[in-house]
């Protein structure tokens, strides 16, 4: 009872002493208990944020600076997204340059480590004798990724049409608008005198342009092509990947300088690409929409899928990343009809297939 219990407390300190330590003792193994399981949650956080940490400090940053952020280049975000480029030790920074020139001047000043545009950009830098040019080691696109729109639908489209109309073109000098000029001769059609072409009006502001204006036809990337369409003010009556054929459309380029010191990095990202383009071959419009959505917030899944099933039924995308001798040819010999070529340059200088073949196992 109490009274024994407390007489004891006074006459028999050792007593007290052991009730006070068994006390003690169970209370300290009521916290064991308690802050057990917490310590271990706390402590797996912790090895977990460092293995995180870790992980991430390991990937080597590259910065790349693209031509333009379109649905055109799908392979590379799904590259991104299915995560292909952590996977081969890469930190990829994206930069939306919006156009090949400014992309051309990221790569030279050393703001870009890898550029993504139209190869006669590194054509032009070689030509002014820069030492230090800007190799291609790996293509994406093997046709024109833009479309011609025009006000009313015309479903038996043919080029002459554009005779004595008013279009919005592209930046002189560059891909979209000398693929264009290069339909246009082949198909019969001077353009300086046969139509009217503006090309006063900056890239990714032509949708806009052709909106508010009194042109009749606009060539446009994606997403401002089906834009124009949902919206009811345009219509695209023809493809020009389609009718220029298989044209080296835009591809990955370093300084020379880049490659020589860095192959390892050159050859994992051309390997990331490579994957890229694996997926896309094989997976449906509607997966590939799914997986780059997070690119493209703005833009509806539906809408993704449409632009894409438009760029896989005209053979947008190649197998591999070869940038064979015979595509830099014609893209020779598209410069030249657009007299933006004087003098041919050596593909052998321009060109470096060793990453792509690699990438693709050849």
């Amino acid at each position: 009872g109490f009274l024994p219990e407390f007489f004891c407390t006074f006459s028999c300190p050792s007593h007290t002493l052991n009730i006070y330590d068994d006390r003690k003792e169970r209370s300290f193994g009521i916290m064991r208990k308690i802050l057990a399981p917490v310590l271990f949650v706390f402590t797996a956080a912790a090895l977990l944020a460092g293995c995180k940490k870790n992980t991430e400090s390991s990937l080597t940053p590259v910065t790349l600076n693209e031509v333009a952020h379109s649905i055109f280049y799908a392979p590379q975000y799904a590259a991104i997204e299915l995560g292909y480029f952590k996977d081969e030790g890469i930190d990829l920074t994206l930069v939306n340059g919006a156009g090949a020139d400014k992309v051309m001047t990221a790569l030279v000043s050393g703001d870009a480590d890898i550029g993504f545009m139209g190869s006669e950009a590194s054509i032009y830098t070689y030509i002014q004798g820069d030492d230090d040019y800007a190799v291609n080691f790996a293509q994406l696109t093997q046709r024109a990724g833009n479309f011609l729109v025009g006000r009313t639908p015309e479903a038996d489209f043919k080029w002459e049409n554009l005779i004595g109309k008013k279009v919005l073109g592209g930046r002189a000098g560059g891909m979209p608008q000398m693929v264009f000029e290069y339909i246009l001769k082949k198909n019969g059609i001077d353009p300086a005198k046969d139509l009217t072409i503006d090309q006063s009006i900056s890239f990714g502001l032509t949708a806009a342009a052709f909106t508010s204006n009194d042109f009749d036809y606009t060539v446009e990337f994606e997403p401002f092509a089906t834009a124009l369409e949902q919206e009811g003010n345009g219509y695209v009556v023809a493809s020009l990947g389609k009718d220029s054929g298989y044209v080296p459309y835009t591809a990955y380029s370093a300084k020379k300088s880049y490659i020589e010191k860095h192959p390892e990095i050159i050859q994992k990202f051309t390997n990331a690409i490579q994957k890229g383009l694996n997926y896309v071959n094989t997976h449906s419009a509607e997966e590939i929409a799914e997986t780059i959505k997070p690119q493209f917030k703005e833009t509806d899944t539906e809408k993704i899928a449409i632009i894409v099933d438009r760029y896989k039924e005209q053979d947008t995308w190649k197998e591999n990343t070869i940038f064979e001798k015979e595509s830099f040819e014609l893209l020779e010999n598209i410069l030249e009809e657009a007299g933006e070529l004087d003098t041919r340059v050596p593909y052998e200088d321009l060109v470096n297939t060793g990453f792509a073949k690699a990438a693709a196992g050849k």
